[in-house]
């Protein structure tokens, strides 16, 4: 699931299609949403780059960015296996899967976004495998997974690609809130690039054996204070952000 094997020109055009999947000017609408970080803000759980890095580490670690991650990886997964029963139960497992309605609207608003754009712009014939899947029950780990599988791009590629603009959006609705200045916002993304790794080292071992192809197992979540951020964000007086 690595690079080996790719020629030069594989990689370029990979790296080319990366890049234009999680770029931020992708029309997903990824800078309408901040995870709840508005609320984390007004409640001082996030008043600082620390504070930010803590905050990211955690969802990295125990909540949305490793359940993204697994549901990714067994993504990717099901469609080289041309498995569309498994991938079906695993957009099923993401749209139910989320904390609040908020990160519900969140996920399933760029996943859906993502699709509509890939498909006007591009041939893509794996994501006939969520044909079944309606706009509002996609979520966007899913869809991208699948759309980077039907490109033949390593899964170690595309999975740091995703986590990388997870991240970056996150650090990028913090500049506009906390507020932090572009210096601090860069030296966050320094800070949480061997997170990264290892984040997408762990996700794609979970494929080591067939018996490991269960998400349900290796899924969850431990991040009480941003799920309850993505809950109270949805009353909050004042917003910047959508969710």
């Amino acid at each position: 699931m690595g690079t080996t094997g790719m020629g030069m020109g594989m990689i370029e055009t990979a790296l080319y299609q990366l890049l234009s999947w999680l770029s931020p000017s992708y029309p997903v609408g990824a800078f309408s949403h901040s995870g709840g970080l508005e609320w984390a803000v007004e409640a001082a759980d996030v008043i600082s780059r620390a504070g930010l890095e803590a905050w990211l580490e955690d969802l990295l670690n125990h909540g949305a960015g490793w359940n993204d991650a697994v549901l990714f990886t067994h993504a990717y997964d099901a469609t080289r296996r041309g498995d569309m029963s498994a991938l079906l139960d695993l957009a099923e497992l993401a749209a139910a899967a989320q904390p609040s309605r908020e990160r519900r609207i969140e996920t399933m608003a760029q996943g859906a976004a993502f699709r509509r754009i890939v498909r006007a712009v591009e041939d893509a014939p794996s994501l006939h495998m969520l044909d079944e899947v309606a706009d509002g029950d996609l979520g966007y780990p899913v869809v991208v997974a699948v759309t980077a599988a039907g490109a033949a791009i390593p899964l170690t590629l595309a999975l740091t690609a995703y986590l990388h603009g997870f991240v970056a959006n996150i650090v990028s609705a913090a500049q506009r809130l906390v507020p932090l200045g572009q210096t601090d916002g860069q030296l966050a993304m320094a800070h949480l690039r061997s997170l990264v790794t290892e984040t997408v080292t762990q996700a794609a071992a979970l494929l080591d054996t067939i018996s490991d192809r269960d998400p349900f197992g290796q899924m969850g979540s431990a991040t009480f204070r941003a799920d309850m951020a993505s809950m109270q964000h949805e009353t909050q007086y004042t917003r910047l952000f959508r969710t």
